[in-house]
């Protein structure tokens, strides 16, 4: 595990960026992880700009979303593919059919998460796979469970997650109760895993994630076996690590 902490977001963003064009660099078609919420957005448009000065090209990417809502339209504006769209893919010049998010408004949802495996595999290992951290410890949407789903899943949203996602929805009653989110053994068969966590609400989840016991009732605890864990912080979420 490698641990880095930052005094300011800019260079936190800076260097969440860094590592992933690195990683596009070095294999012009790999196979990117994304997150959504508010920790990437500074990341995603790091990458925009490095992007724009022709650093890079995403054109042979391809991208799996770690998780969308159940029930809302594609185009709603909290939906995560309207964020990705929002921050990331209108931006670059990432093909369309290269960019994968699960569908939470397909027929079948556990016919979706079976199609959403199966295009992971397909497409080979994760190169990277990019990381926020909930209050309650989940990733993804892997909540706090007797034991954790492998594959991808449709997932009861926790009430803590459902207030903490209150803010981008007019109120508590607008947040979906369900999602679909890759498992933690998608997650963790990826080569690298970028954690990345912001501000001092998260100071101790951080420490339980990363110094607690590992348990299914943390499941960002799991995340200490893997042996290629890069984890960016800033001060405040560092403040409780020993």
């Amino acid at each position: 595990m490698n641990v880095w902490v930052y005094d300011s977001d800019d260079k936190l963003n800076e260097a969440g960026a860094g590592i992933i064009s690195g990683i596009v660099q070095t294999n012009p078609r790999a196979v990117l992880g994304l997150a959504t919420g508010g920790t990437p957005v500074g990341i995603y448009k790091q990458l925009v700009g490095d992007f724009e000065r022709g650093m890079f090209s995403f054109r042979g990417v391809t991208t799996f979303n770690l998780d969308e809502y159940v029930g809302l339209p594609e185009n709603h504006p909290e939906s995560y593919r309207a964020y990705m769209n929002e921050h990331l893919f209108r931006h670059i010049d990432l093909p369309s059919g290269q960019a994968h998010i699960p569908d939470g408004n397909a027929p079948d949802l556990e016919a979706e998460c079976r199609r959403y495996d199966e295009r992971i595999e397909d497409a080979g290992q994760l190169d990277l796979q990019l990381l926020g951290l909930g209050h309650n410890g989940h990733i993804g949407f892997n909540e706090p469970a007797h034991a954790l789903i492998k594959g991808t899943h449709v997932v009861d949203l926790a009430e803590e997650t459902r207030k903490a996602n209150a803010r981008f929805f007019p109120s508590l009653d607008e947040v979906p109760r369900q999602a679909l989110t890759m498992g933690v053994g998608t997650i963790l068969k990826s080569k690298t895993i970028l954690l990345v966590v912001k501000g001092a609400d998260k100071a101790d989840i951080v420490r339980r994630a990363l110094q607690g016991p590992i348990t299914t009732d943390c499941p960002a605890s799991l995340l200490q076996t893997h042996p290629h864990l890069v984890v960016l912080l800033d001060r405040a979420a560092a403040e409780k690590l020993s």
